[in-house]
């Protein structure tokens, strides 16, 4: 019988995965059946990934996306009534925090281009799909991109050509002018001081700034904010 002055023995603290977290929850979209279910084997092997609705069109996959609570959706490209792409555009504007990739057996520099303006954040081919779309979701969860060689390669060579061609020079993606308000706006600046400061109006000011988070593919102050740390405008 124990001695019940005593203190109790500590009980060992639970194992690394004693409570394991929820399963990603994906939506899966593809006018194929076949192809959904063969998809749908892969993702299902592993323990942190769960497909909770399907669609067999782009259409179909913005519904699920209202009736569902998700994480991740995965779309084909060319499916009837809205496409992948069209499809992408309307789920990002209706779940800004939806993670969204492209399934596909496009290997075609245009598409993935397009995706990846509609909001995707990975674009995974067909063919090589037992291999790389359970990865592809982990990192579209981390909030990482995940492209197959062949398309870091194509950004790469796009990229250089329109430096190249004076379209994208990383040293004048922004005018003088905004890089003064963005600086200000990061130091924690209101509108009115800027505007004090730089000797323009208010309205000016939120043009400026309008600008900067349209250029930079920016959504608020903190983002802006953290831009310019990196850019070396501001300490951290």
């Amino acid at each position: 019988m124990p001695d019940p002055a005593q203190p109790p023995e500590p009980t060992a603290a639970p194992g690394p995965f004693a409570a394991p977290s929820a399963p990603i929850r994906i939506l899966l979209a593809d006018d194929h059946a076949l192809v959904r279910r063969g998809v749908r084997l892969i993702l299902e092997q592993e323990a942190d990934l769960r497909v909770v609705a399907e669609a067999g069109d782009g259409a179909e996959a913005v519904e699920a996306a209202r009736g569902q609570d998700i994480d991740l959706a995965v779309l084909d490209i060319a499916m009837p009534r809205l496409t992948g792409l069209q499809a992408t555009r309307e789920l990002a504007a209706l779940k800004p925090g939806l993670r969204i990739l492209m399934l596909t057996m496009h290997d075609n520099e245009q598409y993935l281009f397009q995706a990846l303006k509609a909001g995707a954040c990975g674009y995974v081919l067909k063919s090589v799909a037992d291999r790389d779309l359970v990865a592809a979701c982990r990192a579209a969860m981390r909030n990482e991109p995940f492209l197959y060689p062949g398309a870091v390669t194509a950004l790469i060579r796009n990229y250089l050509d329109r430096v190249r061609h004076g379209e994208e020079n990383p040293d004048h993606l922004l005018t003088p002018r905004e890089e003064e308000v963005l600086k200000l706006v990061a130091e924690g600046h209101s509108s009115k001081d800027i505007a004090e400061l730089l000797f323009i109006s208010v309205k000016t000011v939120h043009r400026h700034r309008a600008n900067l988070l349209h250029k930079l593919g920016l959504r608020d102050r903190l983002e802006l904010t953290r831009y310019a740390i990196r850019a070396g405008l501001v300490e951290p």
